[in-house]
């Protein structure tokens, strides 16, 4: 049975949208945590320093030592929780592709984890950025196709399209 599900997918693709919508359709209770309750829980310091986070004037995004530290509690610590009985939905931005998924699939070995693609073209994606204003600008585009390079799935959704419960239940037909 499915315990973790996975979206990785560029800023302001939908993830969060379609984790509600999970939440909303499927049976059990799901937790949904993701890397922005992360950056929100850290020391404001830390979210413009070069030991912590960094977002440039172009949307790219700098991660240093301490963030890579928290980030690795981090992904333990909701893994622990799974360990503990909560499902949980993951919202994540893979800004190193394959290495970011190998870091969860090494802390969440033994678990029954569903990953899922969540894809938006990069125009559409920029367009709900500017919309949100919430982000720097330029975050979305960048990271559309980025996000996703040697990262394996068990499912791929894409919002550029198709609206968050149409992908969410598409997410639900293939747990187990």
């Amino acid at each position: 049975m499915t315990q973790l599900i996975v979206l990785n997918g560029g800023s302001s693709s939908g993830k969060s949208g379609i984790a509600r919508c999970l939440q909303a359709i499927l049976p059990d209770a799901w937790l949904t945590l993701g890397v922005d309750t992360m950056i929100e829980a850290m020391p404001a310091a830390m979210r413009d320093s070069d030991a912590g986070i960094k977002f440039g004037p172009s949307g790219e995004v700098i991660v240093g030592p301490e963030y890579m530290t928290l980030d690795a509690a981090w992904i333990h610590g909701v893994v622990a929780m799974v360990h503990a009985g909560a499902r949980v939905i993951v919202d994540e931005v893979f800004l190193g592709g394959a290495a970011s998924q190998k870091r969860w699939q090494r802390a969440a070995d033994g678990l029954h984890v569903v990953w899922v693609a969540v894809r938006c073209e990069g125009a559409v994606a920029a367009g709900r950025e500017v919309a949100r204003g919430d982000r720097v600008n330029g975050m979305a585009e960048s990271q559309a196709d980025l996000v996703h390079h040697g990262v394996h799935y068990d499912v791929e959704v894409d919002t550029t399209h198709t609206e968050a419960m149409e992908c969410a239940r598409a997410i639900a037909a293939r747990l187990a």
